[in-house]
């Protein structure tokens, strides 16, 4: 008797628009040699608790969710997933500022300025 083991590849933590994908791509045209990726974390901070972090990486950490771009990896950190599941990034620019920008289905609430979340 033999048995099969199927497995099915999972959804990404979140969708990466294609201007997301392109800045990327710019960010790691000018990244520090030894960075390997671009990471999203969520670390605590802001009125309503939680905010987004997009920094440089220089080491892959076993628990993060890794997205291949066209430009670069992309990396979630692992004890943020859960917040970010089903979200979408991007990046925006006007006249006036730029910046990445989240569609976030987790989130209950956020602060006025928008520098934060809660879930």
């Amino acid at each position: 008797m033999t048995t099969e083991t199927k497995t099915r590849q999972r959804p990404a933590a979140l969708t990466l628009t294609q201007a997301a994908e392109t800045r990327i791509a710019e960010l790691m045209k000018q990244a520090p040699d030894d960075a390997i990726g671009v990471k999203l974390s969520t670390p605590r901070r802001g009125c309503s608790g939680l905010a987004y972090s997009v920094d440089y990486v220089n080491e892959e950490s076993k628990f993060d969710e890794k997205i291949e771009t066209p430009g670069g990896t992309f990396y979630v950190d692992g004890a943020s997933v859960l917040y970010l599941v089903g979200s979408t990034m991007d990046w925006t620019e006007d006249d006036f500022q730029a910046g990445f920008t989240f569609q976030n289905p987790n989130a209950k609430g956020a602060c006025g300025c928008g520098e934060s979340f809660m879930v």
